[in-house]
């Protein structure tokens, strides 16, 4: 699990105003871009305004800033058969042509699948500017991928490919996961981009990131692929404060690049040398809040596949263990005479669980899955969202001071998912100024199967709390 060096405490929002959030200290950031003024668009319609947008989640004062960069979206297969189905993988390498360069040559294959983004709220009946960002081209007919944060709050949605701006639909969210999918009313025609193989990636690799930092459309970057399998969990306060969705959300297995992502870039695409969609750009760490060298994309396999259940009309789904967990640290180890000084702490098994068919009992710790070292809770949660409902995992458990390994096939949170949500609908009936406003009742789950939002905002249920309870 990654660090980022960061002690999260932030109070930034989604969207900045119109002008830059300016901080003495590092922050920790999700960013969003301002707009300036907006004027009516016709559907279909191309739009010459000229636009200058800033964005930025603004942290408080913390080590570093980590920022969701909003920007534009690249995917550029034309080989997609239907219009409502995304482009399949290809495995015809791209081959600069007439003396271009690869930059060149990749540019021209993908632009024309990137998005720009504007997010509006309804004031009194007219349109005010949110922020804007960017999205990717996945579907002929007009359905699009982005980041939640691009979206989250908004009433309208404008969107602008090859040009022509469009009145945009939100299809659908899932906000634990930051994707979201827009819908280009009454497009036809335009370009899906490729889709490539973000499991199958090497460190050192090119890169490409396309999108709108600070409203520039159709920006490009080049680097290269600094490290894989990088992991940060947003804690439900963290959100919350920043203006996102007020919801734990989980960012498993992220790749992390040098090719700049600045505050614009949400939702937009990074490719690899064939100009095929290998990430969906969404965070930076900055002590500025904008572009340093450090910058982090969703992987595109496990972006896509959410934002094909949405498109399919179906509520994104998540692996599930079906436990409560607390970390243990040696102090705790120590107080509580645990017989593990680091792991995740089964507080209570689900029943009904595939944690339950599998045999984890409560007071198991859990020091590994499938051999990588699980130091805590926050740890588990990252490596279990990483897999897929039906996957196998092999656990390794210490019961009793006896360590064995355990396979457990993991289930999914659809389940948990609408019992949160009639929770939450429940809470905001009875209590509608005070409602938690996480998405998560107080004792029906988180929605992952990990138990009230995993506990202290994310980080795992409080073991002086839990032993205090018997």
């Amino acid at each position: 699990m990654t660090n980022f060096n960061t002690n999260p405490s932030p109070r930034g929002n989604h969207a900045r105003p119109a002008e830059l959030i300016a901080d003495s200290v590092p922050t920790f950031d999700i960013d969003s871009s301002v707009a300036a003024s907006v004027a009516e668009t016709v559907p279909g319609a191309q739009s010459k305004r000229s636009r200058t947008f800033l964005t930025g989640f603004a942290g408080a004062a913390m080590a570093c800033m980590l920022a969701l960069g909003i920007n534009g979206a690249v995917i550029n297969p034309a080989t997609a058969e239907a219009a409502n189905e995304p482009a399949p993988m290809s495995q015809v390498a791209l081959t600069p042509q007439n003396g271009e360069t690869l930059a060149e040559a990749v540019a021209a294959k993908c632009l024309p699948s990137v998005v720009f983004v504007e997010t509006y709220a309804d004031a009194g009946g007219q349109l005010q500017a949110m922020g804007t960002g960017s999205g990717v081209v996945m579907t002929q007919d007009g359905y699009l991928i982005t980041n939640n944060h691009v979206v989250d709050g908004g009433q309208a949605f404008k969107v602008t490919i090859e040009g022509n701006t469009y009145d945009a639909e939100l299809v659908g969210a899932d906000p634990s996961s930051d994707v979201a999918v827009l819908k280009a009313k009454d497009a036809n025609g335009l370009t899906p981009m490729e889709i490539g193989n973000s499991d199958d990636l090497t460190v050192g690799q090119w890169v490409m990131t396309l999108g709108a930092p600070f409203g520039l459309e159709q920006s490009v970057a080049t680097g290269i692929v600094s490290a894989t399998s990088r992991s940060q969990i947003m804690d439900a306060s963290t959100s919350a404060q920043a203006g996102g969705s007020g919801e734990v959300t989980i960012y498993p297995n992220m790749i992390q690049t040098d090719a700049a992502i600045n505050p614009g870039n949400s939702g937009g695409a990074m490719v690899d040398s064939d100009g095929k969609l290998i990430g969906i750009n969404t965070l930076i760490t900055s002590y500025s809040g904008n572009y340093s060298g450090v910058g982090f994309a969703i992987p595109a396999n496990y972006a896509v596949n959410l934002a094909q259940q949405i498109i399919a009309g179906e509520t994104p789904t998540h692996a599930q263990l079906g436990v409560s967990l607390s970390t243990v640290n040696d102090q705790m180890a120590g107080s509580y005479n645990l017989p593990a000084e680091s792991g995740a702490y089964v507080a209570s098994v689900a029943q009904g669980s595939g944690a339950e068919a599998a045999g984890l009992a409560e007071g198991d710790i859990i020091t590994a899955l499938n051999g990588e070292k699980v130091e805590g809770a926050s740890d588990l949660m990252l490596a279990v969202r990483g897999e897929k409902p039906g996957d196998t995992v092999t656990l390794t458990v210490n019961r009793n001071g006896q360590e064995q390994e355990i396979q457990v096939t993991l289930g999914d949170d659809a389940a948990s998912q609408k019992a949160a949500a009639e929770a939450k609908k429940q809470l905001e009936q009875s209590m509608p100024e005070q409602g938690d406003g996480y998405g998560y009742g107080q004792d029906g789950g988180n929605g992952y199967g990990y138990g009230d939002p995993y506990g202290q905002d994310g980080r795992g249920l409080n073991l002086d709390d839990l032993f205090g309870q018997r």
